[in-house]
């Protein structure tokens, strides 16, 4: 009795909440990311055995003459189950690590963001964004600070969100409101691709050169830099914002309605706002003198008509030295002004805090080196046995048979980016595993691989606000407790829901309107178009 009493009182589970209890277990199936390139890994070469041995072959579309066209005209399968498959995989295990186009470019300008964190600047820029805002415009401030906080990596997370929640509480509004705002914001730009921002990030050289070496399975001389969806996610920022600061004043907070201080954990008492001090504020200047001094100099080189870094062929932007070696420059706008900063306020006095940051950074890197071990090593395999060039044509065939080779298929492949989202949620990870079919299939029909990333990118954020398989909603859903204390998965999902819906939509149309009705490129030297024709 006692037990059909209790089951009676359980709360009748809406569809909804059944579709998040299926993603979250469908999610808890699926192995590391490692172990699942690793699997990738034997699967390719079980799989290419087996084509291998029945002859599979496609017609390769690109022309006569052109660079990795075989004489006969067809694309086969290449087995990696005999010897020469072997010493094919043994010669090149380490130079498909060394060699992967992300690696040394990630790294490269983690050691610049590593000095402006540890030193405290990126805290301290984000706190005085945040807290100098109005209370009319903490909402904007709030999702703009989300956004920008990509630069600074897991910080967005760590830094910002919590401190929105607190922001928010002491204005007498929802404290989870402020934490949404910030929550959706920093997926937008921290996570899911690091998207929208007003800079390049860290992962703008990880996605182009996944990007660049899928879009070398059809033309092996294309070139895709970090800088291409710069100008797309530059406006993207702002529309985000928009986006974001509507939800959240005219969806997410009426519905969370007033908040009630009693729901709050005990400890809620010890929040500080941690304001910024008349020193931090002197480190702030400082750096902000440093930076101008850092772009000033770098105007001198790329600005003028002889700048010595534009490209010495053409005399342009496109092609030069400077967007070649931006990942350089990210690295030097980080790290002189993060050093500033430490030495006015006294984090760092010498070379050793500025060695001793880069250490630390690249010590927290060890999962990602790992990881792209496995990567690199399943990209190398999927290109030998051409799988991908397979795939790509197949696809292609299928979408012309059907007619969706229009502008319209974007639609289509932003929401599948965002549904295998919800199951993988590292950017990395899923577009490792994506871009090798999607690049070349989208390049065949007739597109660029630089409109198809960002076209990635808005599928890849949209969703990660409401997967709980992404590694820091775990501590958001923390947070979240210590204002509510009876916090459940579904409220936080449902919570974020509205800015997943609002952004899948908003963005993607705004994609479209700038790619195939307005005809501007979505970054620096951006193709929009691919004629395999040459």
């Amino acid at each position: 009795m006692h037990s059909s009493a209790s089951q009676q009182q359980q709360p009748k589970k809406t569809l909804f909440t059944r579709f998040l209890d299926t993603v979250e277990w469908l999610g808890n199936l699926l192995p590391h990311p490692i172990t699942l390139f690793a699997i990738f890994c034997i699967a390719i070469l079980v799989a290419s055995g087996i084509a291998g041995y029945f002859g599979v072959s496609v017609t390769d579309p690109r022309p006569e003459g052109a660079a990795g066209r075989a004489a006969d005209g067809m694309i086969h399968v290449v087995s990696l189950l005999n010897a020469e498959g072997l010493q094919l995989i043994v010669a090149n295990l380490v130079k498909n690590f060394t060699g992967f186009a992300p690696l040394g470019t990630v790294l490269v300008a983690m050691l610049g963001v590593a000095i402006a964190e540890h030193s405290g600047l990126l805290s301290s820029a984000m706190r005085g964004l945040v807290m100098g805002a109005s209370r009319r415009m903490v909402t904007l401030v709030v999702v703009f600070a989300g956004i920008i906080s990509n630069t600074a990596s897991e910080l967005g997370y760590v830094v910002l969100i919590p401190l929105a929640a607190m922001l928010f509480h002491s204005l007498g509004r929802h404290p989870l409101a402020g934490l949404a705002a910030a929550f959706a914001a920093a997926f937008a730009g921290v996570s899911g691709g690091y998207s929208a921002n007003l800079l390049l990030g860290t992962v703008d050289p990880l996605l182009s050169g996944i990007t660049q070496t899928a879009a070398q399975m059809i033309d092996p001389n294309y070139i895709v830099g970090p800088e291409v969806n710069w100008y797309f996610m530059f406006a993207s920022t702002f529309a985000i914002t928009i986006m974001g600061a509507f939800v959240t004043e005219k969806i997410v907070e009426p519905k969370l309605g007033k908040y009630d201080a009693s729901e709050a954990s005990d400890d809620l008492s010890q929040d500080k706002m941690g304001k910024l001090t008349a020193l931090e504020k002197k480190g702030l200047k400082a750096a902000g003198l440093a930076a101008l001094a850092v772009a000033a100099l770098l105007a001198l080189t790329i600005v003028p008509a002889d700048g010595i870094l534009r490209n010495p062929q053409t005399g342009l932007v496109a092609g030069s030295p400077f967007l070649k070696g931006i990942v350089a420059f990210i690295f030097v706008f980080f790290a002189i002004p993060g050093f500033v900063y430490g030495k006015v306020v006294g984090t760092m006095k010498n070379d050793r805090d500025v060695i001793n940051a880069m250490s630390v950074s690249m010590s927290s890197m060890g999962m990602y080196i790992v990881l792209v071990f496995f990567a690199a090593q399943f990209v190398a395999f999927f290109k030998w046995t051409n799988f991908g060039q397979v795939f790509a044509v197949g696809g292609a065939d299928f979408l012309q048979s059907i007619g969706l080779t229009g502008p319209a298929l974007f639609f289509a492949f932003i929401l599948m980016c965002g549904f295998i989202n919800l199951m993988i949620g590292s950017a990395s990870a899923q577009w490792a595993v994506t871009a090798p079919i999607f690049i070349p299939m989208l390049m065949l029909v007739g597109y660029a691989p630089e409109t198809i990333q960002a076209a990635y990118r808005i599928g890849d954020s949209v969703t990660n606000i409401i997967t709980p398989m992404m590694s820091y909603f775990g501590m958001i859903l923390a947070v979240a407790t210590r204002y509510q204390k009876n916090l459940g998965l579904g409220t936080l999902i449902s919570t974020m829901l509205p800015y997943s819906i609002v952004f899948v939509i908003g963005w993607s149309i705004m994609f479209y309107v700038w790619v195939f009705v307005l005809g501007i490129p979505v970054g620096p030297g951006a193709n929009t178009y691919y004629n395999i024709a040459g």
